[in-house]
């Protein structure tokens, strides 16, 4: 057995005995994949489940949302943030209602010609939700193989992020892609974490030459630090008649829509 094959195995059967119970797991529907895989996007676990049942009572399946109003749709997204990824979600519903029979494609390339949907939720649509064999590169992915490789590069670098795609799609083991990527996120959150990793419980200490090395909390290499703009805002409250006045901000102000 090859070192590679043996860290394939190594991390699925992590995934199989360790992965968290989530709603969009039971199934594995592509509907389901592709609304979860959005509000993960920046979104922290724990809220995203509550918001994804509250989802699937309301909008069940594309027929549902393509035909759901806006402010509805708005209104169960409403705590998530970023409002510009449920509008995505209504226009590409749209689509597929009208251009794919109600079906999201399987392929990468048909997926990344979708609005709102990039490389990384492409992939994991396309290998979650279908098994494909497609390789996912996130933040916790590219943490992983910056260990594990001792990547000396910064992440966001276009030379780290094409090192990181052509680890990930030689990694991936035909057949598998469904418990191998999501054994890779699934272990950047749990264990591979960015601040106190918990390394004695990796399944992949064997192959991680930042711990060999004794670099693990040196990569990823560490970012410039984003410079804050500190912004001086007025806010009044409109009171009549027992009434409060709230309006939605332009689609182009700052926090758009909120």
């Amino acid at each position: 057995m090859t070192q590679q094959v043996s860290l394939q195995n190594a991390l699925i059967d992590w995934f199989l005995k360790n992965q968290r119970d989530l709603p969009w797991r039971r199934s594995y529907t592509p509907y389901q994949v592709w609304i979860s895989e959005v509000m993960l996007q920046q979104t922290q676990m724990e809220r995203v489940v509550l918001y994804f049942n509250r989802w699937m009572d309301l909008f069940p399946n594309i027929h549902a949302l393509a035909r759901a109003p806006e402010d509805q749709v708005l209104k169960c997204w409403e705590g998530l943030g970023y409002y510009s990824r449920a509008r995505n979600i209504m226009k590409c519903a749209r689509i597929l209602l009208e251009k794919h029979g109600a079906e999201i494609p399987s392929t990468r390339k048909e997926l990344l010609q979708l609005p709102g949907i990039g490389p990384y939720t492409a992939g994991a649509i396309a290998s979650i939700g279908y098994n494909r064999d497609v390789a996912v590169v996130d933040a916790n992915v590219m943490r992983i193989f910056a260990r594990i490789f001792n990547i000396d590069l910064i992440p966001d670098s276009p030379e780290a992020k094409s090192l990181h795609w052509e680890k990930a799609e030689q990694l991936l083991p035909k057949g598998q892609a469904r418990e191998f990527n999501q054994g890779l996120m699934e272990l950047g959150a749990l264990v591979c974490r960015p601040r106190n990793p918990y390394c004695s419980f990796c399944p992949l200490v064997p192959y991680c030459l930042a711990l060999k090395y004794d670099l693990t909390l040196e990569r990823p290499v560490p970012k410039k630090r984003t410079k804050i703009i500190p912004i001086e805002m007025a806010t009044g409250v409109l009171i009549h008649n027992g009434k409060l006045f709230i309006q939605q901000r332009l689609a182009d102000d700052i926090w758009g829509s909120l």
